[in-house]
């Protein structure tokens, strides 16, 4: 019976000794600590459970430095550790207790996965027992011996570009040149150096002191200190006069067209630190750019590409000893896109200062052969590197070059018309023939209104028929055919085309509205809406796939971008037969008297060999009836009648004191004659 209680301490003994009593200084809890540590690269608290033998074969700043070098090198992500305890932990006749344990860590060069074994010792501690890790630099990888060294080397993919319809690039992979300055060929005290280069740089002058003052700098180590486009030659050969500037080529993202499709590419720009927290599962790392706006943003995972490495160990003698991981670069895919970048280039010189944007499409097939908005930013800037003063100007400056207005929605005005005149015909609320009886400049249903009336711009001695409320886009004639109309029928047709909805485009567009609740709450409202204005506002590219349902039968063709997802049917329909054949025709023939007759507003447009179709349009910006210090939105949107082939939209911010709408017409024309011949 002793001896059997003896047996019994005993065993209790062993798994106190062994597992610890209330998890304090055994093995596991030595080591488990340690994964914990490890696996949030708490690297100091790591050094800290090490055996007082491995403290001396290592130092603890040394422990950290090998540990932060080897797993940035690898670009290290994510890391698991996972031991695998034996039933018992059992001491080896050196004392030492193992535990094998897994490691898996995502690196530049992929999963690295590999099984290792840990090695603890008791030892005495601050007048306590506790279990300490021997380490040595197999603990990092299990083939890396003493003396040894890990490599990596690196393989770039290349971004996927961007390309036009007409095979010009709108994004490519290029370079751009990296100023630096040899370190030890400029004194530092050399404040007449510093300030020229500062200067040709734009940049502050303490910035350059700063770079040249770091703890790392070497008298021989080139040090970046800009980057400016090589197209650049002004800057590049000033500064390559000045001694100890060094100018090297850097790859880089390059926008040929600069700001002329700024909104339409993006731009790409380093991975942030935020960014990168997401996105590390997905491949990313420190190292790579990402899109951050346009077609950049939108196509990134077609877009991006993949840098490939091979992690390897080096023996003492600098020989490649053993491959530890490998990964293959891959590119991204390039994106074809239907912009033609003449087109879109000559859009947007036209406004030469001024705010607004332009729509260019292929009214048959729904090709989006343009989409312009000025002013624009260079998105090259934010490649190179944009200053604050740069960012602050663009973001201060009235004309707000930031604001991407192809996305947005505008009141339409008077190009609104035709879309009024269409609704009427479909709903039988009025015969192309019928003359309304409408006289002087104003009118107002009835004394409801108030002092509110809707006004037009003139009196035309041509009867008050359809075709010539068009010719002269008489805002009273519309009123009066919205509220034939009726609100219920005006809404619900409105939705049938579309307005109200997302449209469906690879570019997020911000959605059209009837009003701020979609609806038509008053008689006024309803009027104004007929003719463009009320609280009626709609994207221009949604508006000019609206005008393309009167070249194709009534039909509203379906817009889209991405060459290589081209409908396989060359008319891919959105809205089918919004309106009759009949009603697209008519509709259709009075827009090409709305340039060919004199009398016309868009007459200035005239063009005896290449017939157009078109209506112009004045979208009033101000705060009530009353008020004259609003501003006017100018319009003109037109489609050539003997083969289709090319739909223009453009809209000028600000053209009240420029002739309204008649400002816009001479700039379509010239586009046509451009690029329709």
């Amino acid at each position: 019976m002793k001896k059997k209680f003896i047996l019994t301490i005993l065993l209790i003994s062993f798994i106190l000794f062994t597992f610890g009593c209330n998890n304090k200084n055994t093995a596991k809890t030595s080591f488990d600590k340690y994964i914990t540590f490890w696996e949030k690269s708490d690297f100091k608290s790591m050094y800290s459970l090490l055996n007082s033998d491995s403290k001396k074969s290592i130092s603890e700043k040394d422990f950290i430095e090998k540990y932060k070098n080897i797993y940035s090198g690898i670009d290290l992500s994510k890391i698991s550790i996972t031991p695998e305890y034996p039933k018992s932990l059992k001491k080896d006749s050196n004392g030492n207790i193992s535990v094998p344990f897994k490691v898996s860590m995502n690196t530049s060069a992929g999963t690295i996965n590999f099984k290792n074994t840990a090695y603890l010792k008791e030892e005495q501690i601050d007048k306590s027992k506790t279990f300490t890790i021997l380490w040595n630099n197999k603990m990092i990888f299990p083939d890396l011996e003493d003396g040894e060294k890990i490599r990596v080397d690196k393989t770039f993919g290349k971004r996927g570009e961007i390309r036009g319809k007409n095979g010009s690039y709108l994004a490519k992979n290029g370079f751009i040149a990296e100023i630096g300055i040899v370190a030890g060929k400029i004194n530092n005290d050399d404040s007449d150096t510093k300030n020229k280069i500062a200067q040709i740089l734009n940049i502050s002058a303490d910035n350059i002191t700063k770079k040249l003052s770091a703890s790392y700098v070497k008298p021989d180590m080139f040090i970046p200190i800009d980057n400016i486009s090589k197209d650049d030659t002004n800057r590049i050969t000033a500064l390559s006069k000045i001694p100890g500037i060094m100018i090297k080529d850097k790859a880089a993202r390059i926008y040929p067209l600069k700001d002329k499709a700024a909104f339409l590419t993006g731009y790409v720009q380093p991975v942030s630190s935020e960014e990168l927290k997401d996105l590390k599962d997905q491949g990313y790392t420190q190292d790579d750019i990402i899109g951050k706006s346009g077609l950049e943003k939108i196509y990134e995972n077609q877009l991006k590409s993949e840098d490939g490495a091979e992690i390897y160990i080096l023996d003492k003698n600098g020989n490649r000893k053993k491959t530890i991981a490998k990964k293959e670069a891959k590119n991204g895919t390039d994106l074809n896109i239907t912009i033609n970048t003449d087109i879109q280039s000559a859009l947007y010189d036209q406004y030469s200062g001024d705010s607004g944007t332009s729509v260019a499409m292929e009214p048959k097939t729904g090709e989006v052969l343009a989409l312009v908005s000025s002013p624009a930013y260079d998105p090259n800037d934010f490649v190179l590197g944009m200053s604050s003063d740069k960012w602050n100007s663009l973001n201060k400056d009235p004309k707000k070059p930031l604001l991407n207005r192809f996305e947005g929605i505008f009141a339409p005005g008077s190009i609104f018309k035709p879309i009024t005149a269409s609704i009427g015909l479909k709903n039988n609320k009025i015969d192309p023939n019928t003359i309304k009886n409408i006289n002087g400049l104003k009118w107002q249903k009835d004394s409801s209104w108030g002092g509110y009336f809707v006004t037009r711009t003139e009196e035309y001695s041509s009867p008050s028929n359809l075709l010539n409320a068009l010719i002269h886009s008489d805002n009273i004639y519309f009123a009066q055919l919205a509220l034939d109309i009726g609100k219920n029928t005006f809404v619900s047709e409105m939705k049938n085309l579309g307005i109200g909805e997302k449209i469906p485009f690879e570019y997020g567009l911000t959605t059209s509205k009837i009003s701020k609740d979609n609806k038509i709450n008053t008689d006024i409202q309803l009027a104004d809406s007929g003719y463009g204005q009320g609280e009626l506002l709609i994207n221009s590219l949604q508006l000019t796939s609206i005008y393309t349902s009167f070249v194709n039968n009534g039909n509203i063709i379906k817009p889209y971008l991405n060459e290589d997802k081209k409908p396989s049917s060359p008319n891919d329909i959105w809205k089918s037969n919004v309106f009759s054949e009949d009603i697209s025709t008519t509709i259709l023939n009075d827009l090409s008297q709305v340039v060919s007759n004199p009398e016309g507003t868009g007459h200035d447009a005239y063009m005896t060999n290449l017939p157009l179709a078109g209506k112009t349009g004045t979208a009033e910006i101000k705060s009530s009836q009353k008020d004259t210090t609003g501003s006017e939105n100018g319009y003109f949107i037109a489609v050539n009648t003997n083969n289709p082939k090319l739909l223009v939209l453009e809209m000028y911010e600000n053209v009240k004191n420029k002739g309204g709408s008649h400002y816009v017409v001479p700039k379509v024309k010239e586009i046509f004659q451009k690029f329709c011949k």
